[in-house]
């Protein structure tokens, strides 16, 4: 590990949250996010993003740099470098052009590793499953199926199961296409 000293890093600012979190927390400029808490829903992030040893995070992350010490349930597409900690615990699928895996570490998914192409199709950190929809839009989970069966709600069939693309649900969401009433 390199040892730095310069003024800038000693005084670099961290957000740290501590609390328990649900929605979407999206960063577009570069930030030092540190989560110790609960969270649920969507990470977008820029920059570093640290996941404390005594996080429970179920959700997608798509980020820059990430570092895992606490557990994550859903994908993680980190854009740069992923590190998993000994104490980390994945379940869902990474993508990462750079992986580091401490002895300990524990990983349930699919790792696709390599250089990005730019444009490319989404990654799996840019999808939900029903259960990560529904409390994205805070609906029951059968409604989400119901709308998917129905050709109401953008959605493709995976392995049986219903998921969704982020951005095209953020769009039809834009379009005023959901009723959460109904």
């Amino acid at each position: 590990m390199r040892k730095r000293n310069t003024k800038s890093d000693s005084e670099e600012k961290v957000l740290d949250v501590n609390a328990s979190m649900q929605g979407t927390l999206r960063f577009d400029d570069p930030v030092r996010l540190r989560i110790n808490g609960k969270f649920e829903g969507t990470l977008d992030t820029k920059g570093v993003l640290m996941v404390g040893k005594n996080a429970d995070i179920t959700a997608n992350i798509v980020g820059e740099n990430i570092s895992v010490s606490g557990q994550v349930n859903g994908n993680i597409n980190a854009r740069v470098s992923l590190e998993l900690e000994s104490t980390a615990k994945i379940v869902g699928d990474i993508e990462t052009p750079n992986l580091s895996i401490v002895e300990g570490a524990i990983l349930n998914g699919r790792i696709r590793m390599g250089k990005s192409s730019g444009k490319s199709t989404p990654t799996r950190g840019d999808w939900m499953n029903s259960d990560q929809l529904a409390k994205y839009l805070e609906v029951d989970e059968n409604k989400i199926g119901e709308w998917a069966s129905g050709g109401m709600l953008p959605a493709t069939k995976e392995s049986g199961k219903w998921v969704f693309e982020r951005a095209k649900i953020d769009q039809w969401i834009a379009e005023g296409k959901v009723d959460t009433k109904a």
